[in-house]
């Protein structure tokens, strides 16, 4: 590109000299013709009035008299009637340009002088020409190569972004170059490099989201399936089984809440569901593994509440907080129910040894953990909870009390499914 860039800024300035230049040569040269033969023609009268002064006042016209009248390197010949012609200076060779002049006297006057000095002074000029033409491809080829880096090297930092692009790297550069549309250009391709940055962001926390929020489920549907595999009995085999089939919905339901959480985290579908129900389904599933522990999980508090959310991702805000206590808390965990208002309260609270004072006020961002753990269970079970129009929150740090807060009816103007229209 460059070269391109130079050759045709060299093109048009040697076209416009080609065209400038001849026209001014040609221009030149016959101004310079036309003033020696103005100047030739001007000597002659001059010396013809010389001579018609000398002849008025009864002198003598002689060479002697005439020779320091008579430019150097010019011929001129006096004829008076009478007498024989006077010259005066050396007769030029080859072309010669001629002036004539007639006096008052009938003298003739004819002055000569050498085209060959009209010709070295066109040399003169041609040549300044030829320096100015120089001058201005020189100048032309030095404007052409700035010019040429200035939109090349903008193009090579751009291509540079869009492969970077291409390669998984999609961080914005931020760099303008101050023409209109290369700048437009960058701003297209840092645009698209920040949704390319959201896009991989996003991709990356449903991956971890997934991985996080899979694991219990398939943990606790090996553990059934262990216990069908230690047993001849076909009623526990039936009792395990059906649970096991439980929690394979269960597990559905969390691969169709993350996608449909990491499309749009206010698309939660809201029902009236029984609070009891998602609670001891919990209880059930994870009293296996806090037996395991040498620990216990119990249910108090107000029985019989209903609140609008999405079942399964209160139980996934539930699972959460259950493991949550079982990793990093100690003694019983309490799942206690209350009512606060429109609202159901569900707290979970452990008699370990809480949240550490210096993670209390961040213990829901992501990475955020005390205990080498990934720091994404809260993280999500807060981003779930919020989606269903609740919240989630750490009512007491040590011992760890955490409360989730659900309505107990719908948004003004909005039914949730399950509930008949009021007609």
């Amino acid at each position: 590109m460059r070269r391109r860039l130079i050759q045709s800024t060299l093109a048009v300035v040697l076209v416009v000299i080609a065209v400038f230049g001849v026209s001014l040569v040609v221009v030149e040269s016959r101004t310079i013709s036309s003033s020696a033969q103005e100047r030739v023609e001007l000597e002659a009268a001059r010396l013809a009035s010389i001579v018609d002064s000398r002849l008025l006042g009864a002198g003598t016209v002689d060479a002697d008299v005439l020779r320091g009248q008579v430019a150097r390197g010019r011929y001129a010949v006096i004829r008076i009637p009478g007498q024989r012609p006077i010259e005066v200076g050396d007769k030029p060779r080859g072309g010669v340009i001629r002036g004539e002049a007639t006096g008052e006297e009938g003298e003739q006057v004819v002055v000569e002088e050498p085209r060959s000095a009209v010709t070295r002074e066109v040399g003169r000029t041609l040549v300044i020409i030829a320096l100015v033409a120089l001058l201005a491809v020189v100048a032309a080829v030095l404007l052409a190569v700035r010019q040429a880096n200035r939109l090349a090297s903008p193009l090579t930092d751009l291509a540079e972004t869009a492969e970077r692009l291409g390669s998984g790297d999609p961080r914005p550069r931020h760099k303008r170059y101050g023409v209109p549309e290369l700048d437009r250009v960058a701003d297209v391709l840092d645009a698209s490099a920040e949704r390319i940055a959201r896009m991989l962001t996003a991709e990356r926390r449903l991956a971890a989201d997934a991985s996080h929020q899979l694991r219990t489920p398939l943990t606790a549907l090996s553990m059934r399936l262990e216990e069908i595999t230690l047993t001849d009995d076909p009623d526990t085999v039936k009792e395990e089984a059906t649970i096991a089939l439980s929690q394979v919905e269960r597990l559905t339901d969390v691969v169709q809440r993350l996608l449909t959480n990491s499309r749009d985290p206010r698309n939660g579908s809201a029902v009236t569901f029984d609070l009891d129900e998602v609670i001891q389904q919990q209880i059930a599933e994870w009293r296996p593994a806090y037996r395991s522990a040498g620990r216990a999980i119990v249910c108090s508090g107000k029985r019989h509440l209903h609140a609008v959310g999405t079942p399964g991702a209160v139980a996934q805000v539930l699972a959460a907080l259950i493991e949550n206590s079982l990793m990093h808390g100690g003694g019983t965990v309490a799942l206690r129910t209350r009512v606060t208002g429109n609202q159901a309260v569900v707290e979970v609270a452990d008699e370990g040894p809480g949240v550490p004072a210096d993670l209390g006020a961040r213990i829901f961002e992501r990475t955020i953990s005390g205990h080498n753990s990934t720091g994404i269970g809260l993280a999500v079970a807060r981003d779930l909870a919020e989606a269903d129009g609740g919240r989630l929150e750490l009512l007491q740090a040590k011992p760890a009390v955490f409360g989730l807060f659900l309505s107990r009816t719908p948004p003004p103007g909005k039914t949730p499914a399950g509930e008949p229209t009021v007609r």
